[in-house]
């Protein structure tokens, strides 16, 4: 018994069939004339005025302004920068914790370096000002190292007194 055409087991018109396959050819051909001529089109317009290429840093400043990045980006200057900011004796010491809502946080590793650093909090705060314009801080607090628990391992005892 011979096979049925493959247009009646598809239910397929025949006489659609050729229209079908050339359409999709036709588009095809269609895409890849706007493709080339677009292309065409670039290349003679390419060095004209309007048409110089942009620099990479040009790109990034205008990302990083229209991100909302200017902020984290002037706090990863001032890490890179602090001892210009306190002074190379007192960066030894310092670091620029964190800046939330305007408010700076440095720490320090000593209650001694603490208090220098308090003295200094006017200073500081128009040094930072003055040389990272953009930066908003309101207030900067200075804290010594984080105390250590009592705790050792995995059990752990609450003292009372």
């Amino acid at each position: 018994m011979p096979k049925p055409p493959i247009c009646e087991l598809l239910n397929l018109d025949q006489r659609k069939l050729p229209a079908e396959v050339f359409d999709r050819i036709s588009d095809r051909a269609g895409r890849l004339k706007e493709r080339e001529e677009r292309a065409r089109k670039a290349w003679e317009s390419f060095g004209k005025p309007g048409r110089d290429p942009e620099t990479v840093g040009s790109l990034f400043n205008l990302l990083a302004s229209n991100g909302a990045w200017i902020p984290h980006l002037k706090m990863a200057q001032m890490r890179d920068h602090w001892d210009q900011v306190v002074g190379v004796e007192n960066a030894k010491h310092s670091y620029p914790a964190s800046l939330r809502d305007g408010v700076l946080t440095i720490r320090c590793d000593s209650p001694a370096w603490t208090t220098t650093l308090s003295y200094m909090t006017p200073l500081l705060t128009d040094t930072i000002r003055r040389k990272l314009e953009g930066l908003t801080i309101n207030e900067v607090r200075v804290t010594g190292p984080q105390s250590q628990g009592f705790s050792r391992g995995r059990i752990s005892r609450k003292i009372r007194y």
